[in-house]
């Protein structure tokens, strides 16, 4: 995907559409160090109870979009936001920009899992069960252990 550098494509280009701006503004409420999953991303806006001032769309959390949308509206405007947090469900880094999310990463101690023995890259993934976030505003909050 692209539109993971300084300045998304096509932000000047007038006004973003109304799901973008809600798909951006949860973006920005992920905490350094962690990560939400494209669909959870979708999910989080399906809820209708959406903390304030998110901007709603048809009365609240109609679902007009699920994880693919959500990655259509990262590449196209993502690099306004902290792009980095928002993430494949199976932790991989997103392909062309594995080394700028990973300094990110480091960065902000989202936690790693090294890559596997039998990997070509070396690069390694998003240890989804410590980093993800289930999006409660307290961030005394554990993510989502199971």
């Amino acid at each position: 995907m692209s539109g993971t550098g300084d300045t998304a494509p096509g932000a000047d280009a007038g006004e973003l559409p109304a799901y973008a701006e809600r798909v951006l503004s949860v973006a920005e409420l992920i905490p350094a160090g962690r990560v939400m999953t494209y669909g959870d991303v979708a999910e989080y806006l399906a809820e209708e109870g959406q903390p304030e001032g998110l901007p709603a769309e048809g009365g609240g959390g109609r679902r007009v979009g699920g994880p693919r949308q959500v990655g259509r509206v990262m590449a196209l405007y993502g690099g306004a936001v902290p792009w980095w947090r928002v993430v494949r469900a199976d932790g991989r880094l997103l392909p062309g920009s594995e080394l700028r999310a990973l300094a990110h990463y480091r960065d902000e101690g989202t936690p790693l899992r090294a890559a596997s023995q039998g990997s070509d890259d070396h690069i390694p993934k998003i240890d989804m069960r410590r980093a993800r976030w289930d999006g409660r505003q307290d961030e005394r909050d554990a993510p989502w252990d199971d």
